[in-house]
């Protein structure tokens, strides 16, 4: 019988209180001209209108009172049973595979249902006043996080790698990247690689982000950047109140299908293998001994439902959705679209895909956190337009974040214990599996 993990004490952990109003999706701004959109309620269950967003906004800006512990300074007894907070994206497949497909389990874990969060902003809240101890979170979070806010995260694995795209309004006349000035665009989150990677692909082309309110005049090799949850994108773009958003799938492909989009590029056709969402636990229950074995057990199950989603898409598809089990609340059209749609012949206008030579997938599914791609991301923050304090990236140093930051020993061994995870097209499949050299292309 596989051990059951049962050690209990307690915490004592110190941070700053994260500002998600000024660096995340909770910002409320009067000038966000959302109107309702009543197309998408049976798929997402939100209409999109300016007085719910705006209500949306300042209820999130509240939420610290409607959490346990909003304030870092709290005092918590591990507790073994997995509590996992996700967003509705593909990003979070591999722990809600680990968790629907019994892996947890065989691996001697208990595990609560995935509690479907709509924005990262409140899920950021939520984990770090201890509501949940396992979740995903987009890879610039934890580096704000940590080095901002003093808050002790760790990061223990990737998601998955590519899985987003840049998807524009068939009727913009957005074509390529160039076309991008004067137009609106939409983020999930300022510490996003959607924004990191956006505002790289932009600049190469001669495009200016700005960060400014929706009705502010704009010159014409500026694009105005703003914040929406990711189940607000496609009902925004569908009734032509953004010009376009980047974003995770399956919100890409429900911009396709149902929002009358098209793909810009896909982000993993900018940078090869792209980190976007990382496994996040808190520092204690990664870093205390006596919660090690438990730690592994939580890695062993994730790098099973990440080889267990590569081999069965499809099937892992229609589980996921909405015809499914429902973690993700699309048809399952949309969701096999995001993880199995990829095709050169068709992205040629525009030329969504221009490297096909690099033999990615639509998403792919590995952990190992490459730390050259951690030693950049610290690098292209600093070059990325953000909104708040962002004093913190000044001295930072991507060789520091790579060693203080992610912890590589669960991982890595249960890796080590699953050889066939070299095979994923996101992994060097020549050399040492784990270093890479990071390749981008705009």
């Amino acid at each position: 019988m596989t051990k059951k993990f049962t050690t209990q004490h307690a915490d004592k952990i110190v941070g700053k209180e994260l500002d998600y109003k000024t660096h995340g999706d909770g910002i409320v701004d009067q000038d966000l001209l959302l109107d309702h959109d009543p197309r998408f309620s049976s798929i997402l269950g939100t209409g999109v209108n300016r007085r719910s967003f705006l209500k949306a906004g300042a209820a999130m800006a509240a939420l610290g009172g409607m959490m346990p512990t909003p304030s870092f300074a709290a005092e918590k007894k591990f507790d073994p049973v997995v509590k996992l907070g996700y967003i509705p994206i593909t990003d979070a497949a591999a722990l809600l595979v680990a968790h629907e497909m019994g892996y947890f389990k065989a691996e001697g874990l208990d595990s609560e249902p995935p509690t479907l969060i709509r924005g990262w902003a409140p899920l950021v809240e939520a984990f770090s006043s201890h509501r949940f101890n396992l979740t995903h979170l987009l890879a610039p979070i934890p580096i704000w996080m940590r080095y901002n806010n003093n808050f002790p995260v760790k990061i223990t694995a990737w998601d998955h790698t590519n899985g987003s795209a840049m998807v524009v309004h068939k009727d913009s006349g957005i074509t390529k990247p160039e076309d991008m000035g004067g137009k609106q665009f939409a983020m999930p989150f300022w510490y996003s690689m959607h924004n990191v990677v956006s505002q790289m692909l932009l600049k190469a082309h001669g495009i200016t982000p700005v960060i400014r309110p929706q009705n502010a005049k704009l010159a014409p090799n500026e694009c105005n950047f703003l914040i929406l949850n990711p189940p607000d994108m496609p009902p925004a773009l569908a009734s032509k109140q953004i010009d376009g958003y980047c974003v995770a799938e399956p919100f890409c492909a429900m911009g396709e299908l149902k929002a009358n989009g098209k793909i810009l590029r896909f982000n993993g056709d900018i940078w090869k293998g792209q980190p976007c969402c990382v496994v996040v636990m808190h520092e204690a229950d990664v870093m205390d001994p006596d919660r090690a074995a438990w730690a592994q057990a939580v890695h062993n199950a994730i790098i099973k439902a990440q080889l267990h989603l590569g081999a069965n898409r499809k099937e892992m598809a229609q589980m996921l959705s909405k015809d499914g089990k429902g973690y993700l609340p699309m048809p399952s059209a949309v969701v096999e679209r995001a993880m199995l749609f990829y095709d050169p012949a068709y992205y040629k206008n525009p030329h969504a895909i221009q490297n096909a030579a690099w033999d990615q997938d639509r998403i792919n599914f590995q952990a190992w956190p490459f730390p050259s791609a951690t030693s950049l991301i610290v690098d292209k923050l600093k070059d990325t337009t953000l909104t708040g304090d962002t004093a913190f990236l000044d001295k930072l140093k991507g060789d520091f974040v790579v060693k203080d930051l992610v912890n590589y020993t669960f991982v890595r061994k249960a890796l080590e214990a699953n050889p066939s995870w070299k095979k994923d097209a996101s992994v060097p499949q020549s050399g040492d599996p784990f270093k890479r050299v990071e390749v981008i292309s705009t």
